[in-house]
């Protein structure tokens, strides 16, 4: 890796990173408000929950058409378009007159959201040279943990300055706003960073990923690389699930021992704290040593924490085990950031990897949704046994990523250099 190739990123560094951060920071203010917002509008709790969830459903099913958009518009543009469709969704969120309409803009948020986060993945997929790609892209990383770690701070502060339910709401429209006009008007990195990967093979590190003449559009992409897709994405999309899972089931289990709120918002702080704090070492990890220095730590770490936690409940120091495991899924989550996007970049074929990772994020959303309702299902018979299905399933991702990352993203990447 030369300086050279390093400084137009350095250089852009707030036009790249900057609109991820500032969407993620005023969607992670509004979002914690939207269940208080439904029960406002006559919601019982049940649906509230659902209202919430279509954010996520949102997403899931915004990013197959995002990967249409970002191919024929470009990055920039698709970004603009994304801004401008969150904006409308969230002006809907604040003028919502029925539970129904709040549950339509959320989705319109996410669907959004989708085609954001893939444009700027396809940005960095096409740009980034392989001897760096993943410290640039556990910044985009770093950068999302930073706003969902900031964007609850936001609004509380808003509401105890305002005192109106709805002032996260307008800090999201700012947010969008300011979000636009750094895209629109900030240089332009896809227009000053040529497209072309150095140190890659056509059709990405592993080298033959695609070829030349490889079919193109979304069907296409999925049928010529189908095989890393289903089984390095299964794996990613394992870890994604694992994610969700642990921010859901880490408070249930702390109330279950007898925590307090605040003991439980402790747990969560200190696992959050270490996550945000490893952002940018999982790059260095990567681009050092390999993807699973990476991938394995996280899951065999969840795979771990999930199996003593589930021996744990009724003994009685439960609540320093709680601690112990919520400090190793800290661990493994920071020593992974960056993970399923790098994986991601790494496989897709270039120079026009949208449609692929349009599949490959739709996948990995997958696993980040369907996991934590089937985790949830389990541990409303027994959270033990939940906990065990989890560790499972952990085991599995990191089986997945041991058998599969070796073979279709080899470690010794051609044109790669250290640092």
């Amino acid at each position: 890796m030369t300086s050279s190739a390093r400084s137009p990123l350095i250089r852009l560094a707030p036009s790249i990173y900057g609109p991820t951060i500032l969407f993620t920071l005023g969607q992670s203010a509004l979002m914690p408000l939207i269940p208080v917002l439904a029960v406002g509008l006559g919601a019982d709790l049940a649906t509230s929950g659902i209202i919430a969830s279509a954010l996520v459903v949102g997403q899931l099913a915004g990013n197959l058409p995002a990967g249409w958009v970002v191919a024929r518009a470009g990055e920039r543009i698709a970004m603009l378009v994304a801004a401008a469709g969150a904006l409308l969704g969230t002006v809907g969120v604040a003028l919502a007159p029925t539970p129904g309409l709040l549950g339509a803009a959320v989705f319109a948020i996410g669907f959004a959201g989708a085609t954001f986060g893939l444009a700027r993945h396809s940005f960095m997929t096409t740009r980034v040279p392989a001897a760096f790609r993943a410290r640039a892209l556990s910044l985009i990383g770093g950068s999302h943990r930073l706003g969902r770690f900031a964007g609850p701070f936001l609004a509380a502060g808003l509401l105890a300055l305002t005192g109106s339910s709805s002032a996260p709401v307008w800090a999201f429209v700012v947010c969008l706003g300011l979000t636009a006009a750094l895209v629109a008007i900030a240089p332009d990195p896809e227009r000053l960073i040529p497209a072309g990967v150095p140190g890659a093979a056509p059709g990405g590190p592993s080298g033959g990923v695609a070829a030349p003449d490889a079919p193109t559009g979304l069907i296409g992409a999925v049928r010529a690389h189908h095989a890393p897709l289903l089984r390095v994405g299964g794996s990613a999309a394992i870890l994604s699930g694992l994610r969700t899972v642990k921010d859901v089931f880490l408070p249930l289990w702390g109330v279950s021992i007898g925590l307090d709120a605040s003991a439980v918002a402790l747990v969560m702080g200190v696992c959050g704290t270490i996550d945000f704090a490893l952002f940018y070492v999982s790059g260095q990890v990567m681009d050092r040593f390999g993807r699973l220095w990476a991938a394995l730590p996280a899951t065999i770490g969840m795979a771990i924490a999930f199996l003593v936690l589930a021996g744990t409940h009724d003994l009685p120091n439960a609540a320093g085990w709680l601690i112990a495991c919520a400090v190793v899924i800290g661990l493994g989550n920071g020593l992974s950031s960056g993970i399923v996007l790098t994986l991601g970049a790494d496989l897709a074929p270039q120079p026009d990897p949208a449609h692929f990772l349009a599949a490959w994020r739709t996948l990995v959303d997958f696993g980040g949704a369907t996991a934590p309702l089937a985790i949830s299902a389990l541990a409303a018979t027994s959270l033990p046994v939940a906990a065990g299905a989890a560790g499972v399933l952990a085991v599995l991702g990191a089986a997945g990523f041991a058998r599969w990352v070796p073979r279709y993203i080899p470690r010794a990447r051609p044109g790669a250099s250290g640092t």
